[in-house]
C-alpha cells in the first residue's frame, strides 16, 4: 500500500499532520494588524484606524462617554474563487481616553478608502493649571 499512511504510521500527533494537509483558512481576528495612530493636528485631537474590508455605515461605530471614545468595527467579507469559497471575518473594540478639553459635541468621523479619521475639537484652555492648596492639620 504505497503513497497511503495508516493512522499508526504517522506518529504521536496524526491531528497535526491532518492540520498541516487540509486547506488553509485565514480566520485571523480583525484586532490583530489593525494599524491606529493618533495626534494633534491644527487644535484637533485625530485618531486614524486601518480598517479595510468594512461597510462603514453597517460595521464601524463610534462612541463618546464621559471622555472615553470607543471605536468597534466588524468584518464580513466572503471572496468566491471559482468552486472556492473564503470567509474573512472579525471584531476589534478599543476605547481611547480623549485629551483635556475635548469637545465630544464636535467629533466627527470620515471612513475613505479603508481609513476611518475622526477628529475631536480640542477647546483652547488659556489656564496652564489650578494650585491645589494644601492644608496641615
Amino acid at each position: 500500500m504505497m503513497g497511503t499512511m495508516s493512522h499508526r504510521d504517522r506518529g504521536f500527533f496524526p491531528e497535526i499532520l491532518d492540520m498541516l494537509q487540509a486547506p488553509m483558512v485565514s480566520m485571523r481576528p480583525m484586532g490583530q494588524g489593525v494599524r491606529f495612530e493618533d495626534f494633534m493636528r491644527d487644535g484637533e485631537y485625530v485618531l486614524r484606524a486601518e480598517l479595510p474590508g468594512v461597510d462603514p455605515a453597517r460595521d464601524v461605530e463610534v462612541t463618546v462617554s464621559g471622555g472615553m471614545m470607543t471605536v468597534h468595527a466588524e468584518r464580513h467579507q466572503e471572496d468566491k474563487e471559482g468552486t472556492r469559497t473564503e470567509f474573512s471575518y472579525g471584531s476589534m473594540t478599543r476605547s481611547i481616553s480623549l485629551p483635556m478639553g475635548a469637545m465630544e459635541d464636535g467629533i466627527n468621523a470620515v471612513y475613505d478608502k479603508g481609513i476611518l479619521e475622526i477628529t475631536v475639537p480640542i477647546a483652547e484652555n488659556k489656564q496652564s493649571g489650578m494650585r491645589v492648596p494644601i492644608s496641615t492639620p
